[in-house]
Order: C-alpha cells, then sequence, then structure tokens
C-alpha cells in the first residue's frame, strides 16, 4: 500500500513510459491531488454538521441517569399528592392506570393506550437530538453488531443528550394516547375547537403539524421551554418564541407549578 506523499506503483509505472503524454499528464495531475494533499479523503468523505458526542457535563443539572428512573421519580415524587395528567388533568393512580371518567376523556382511536399514563417530554427529544451526531450518523452498534442512530443511541452514549433527555423539569404524566398522537408536533394555535378527546382541550392539526393545549398549562409550556433553552441550548423559530412569551404572560405560574419546581430542584441541584 502506498504511504501518504508516495505514488501508488501502477501510477509511477506510466509515469515512467514515454507513450501517451497527454494522458500520462493527466494521471499526474490527478495524483499530485489525490495523494499529496488527501484530496481523494476529502471529495469522498461527507462533512457533517453534527454536534459530537459531549462528555464533559459538570455544568449540566444532575439529572436522573436513565429514563426509567426519571419516569419513577416523576410519578411517585414530583406529582405525589397531585396526580393529575398534564393537558387533561385525569386522575392516576400508582399502577399508573388513568382514570378517563375523572376527566371525561374519551379514546380517539386506542383504549388501551389512553388508560395508561406516559411521560411526555414537553420539548420534544427530536428537538435537541436532531442536531447531535448520535440521531443522525449510525455510530452505535447492537449487540449483533447492526449499526443504528436516533435516540436509543444518543441515550447508550451520549451523556449530554441523556442528562437533557431526563431532565425533570421536561417531563409531564400524560394519557397515553395524547402522548402518542403529539408525537413531536409543534405548540401552536389550531382553529376552531375540534376535540377528539372528549372534554380534554387539546387540539391537534395534523396538516399543520401543530398542538394546541389548554390555556391553563400554556405558560407551564412556555416556562420549561425557555428553561431547555437556558440549560441546553434549544433553539425554537421565531414564531413559537414569540407564542411562547405571549403564553408565559398570559398564564402566570401558579402554586402547583411552584411546588413542582421545587421538588424538581431539590432532586437534580447541580
Amino acid at each position: 500500500m502506498a504511504r501518504k506523499n508516495e505514488l501508488p506503483p501502477i501510477i509511477t509505472q506510466l509515469l515512467q513510459q514515454k507513450k501517451y503524454p497527454f494522458v500520462i499528464a493527466i494521471i499526474a495531475l490527478i495524483a499530485f491531488l489525490f495523494f499529496e494533499f488527501d484530496g481523494f479523503k476529502d471529495i469522498t468523505t461527507p462533512k457533517s454538521d453534527s454536534k459530537p458526542i459531549q462528555t464533559d457535563v459538570s455544568k449540566l443539572p444532575k439529572t436522573p441517569s436513565s429514563f426509567s428512573q426519571a419516569k419513577t421519580i416523576v410519578y411517585n415524587k414530583i406529582y405525589q399528592g397531585h396526580e393529575k395528567t398534564f393537558y387533561c388533568g385525569c386522575d392516576f393512580d400508582k399502577k399508573r392506570a388513568v382514570d378517563l371518567k375523572s376527566c371525561q376523556v374519551k379514546p380517539r382511536l386506542n383504549a388501551e393506550r389512553a388508560s395508561r399514563i406516559e411521560a411526555e417530554h414537553i420539548i420534544p427529544a427530536s428537538w435537541f437530538g436532531m442536531d447531535r451526531q448520535c440521531w443522525n450518523e449510525p455510530i452505535c452498534k447492537d449487540k449483533k453488531g447492526e449499526a443504528y442512530k436516533g435516540r436509543e443511541c444518543c441515550l447508550d452514549i451520549d451523556p449530554f443528550f441523556r442528562v437533557a433527555h431526563n431532565d425533570l423539569y421536561n417531563l409531564t404524566p400524560a394519557v397515553g394516547e395524547i402522548n402518542g398522537d403529539r408525537s413531536n408536533l409543534a405548540y401552536g394555535i389550531v382553529a376552531g375547537e375540534k376535540r377528539e378527546y372528549g372534554a380534554c382541550d387539546f387540539e391537534i392539526d395534523r396538516d399543520s403539524k401543530l398542538a394546541e393545549p389548554a390555556p391553563a398549562v400554556r405558560g407551564d409550556i412556555a416556562r420549561v421551554g425557555f428553561y431547555m433553552e437556558r440549560t441546553y441550548g434549544v433553539t425554537f423559530p421565531p414564531k413559537e418564541k414569540e407564542l411562547f412569551i405571549q403564553w408565559d404572560k398570559d398564564d402566570p405560574i401558579d402554586e402547583w407549578e411552584k411546588t413542582r419546581n421545587q421538588r424538581i430542584a431539590a432532586i437534580q441541584a447541580k
């Protein structure tokens, strides 16, 4: 194998021949560019703007080490004595079962999923993961040696993403079906009052890819957004940032939100 700055033998042999001078000149020029300056590598290797793995998380909050642990803390400690789902205000019990009658919620399609609570990321994981290398490139390998990327890869190898993903400020209990339907949609104002979940004031516009929460939790959402922006550098489109600023004014912090914040601060203070 040719070393850097050394032409492969076949190129050297061609250059030593006196036949086809024009062809040899072209070959020499290509060889000079590709081998002298590693041009071939630079041209064929795709450039990535993804953020590399970040291991120094010493200045970040001390969030739970796993998502499973984070969910347990949310359900059993943060929301102790306030066992209500975030968007709809449904009661839930220690077995994580939702009392749909308590909030007059009707499942849209999936009654089984609607009957349990799930941990909702107010700011979706993809929003703070999509610019990370582990989210975009298959740099992880499973036990079978197969490469993978995305959320699970980032949780496995990226400490920064893991801290942000498991941050208790960004996690709330939600009706499972609504958590799934909202997915990673942005928040916004949806035209009309299409109630797909019974009495729950939560609308989704799949065409515009927006989710509209009830006025009573809009300020909570905005302040979590500001926190994620300040702590993890999450960015929002200008229109959504303006919406959050307005929601923060329209829905001031209440006593429950203060209690929730105090409980979280006591657990994951830096």
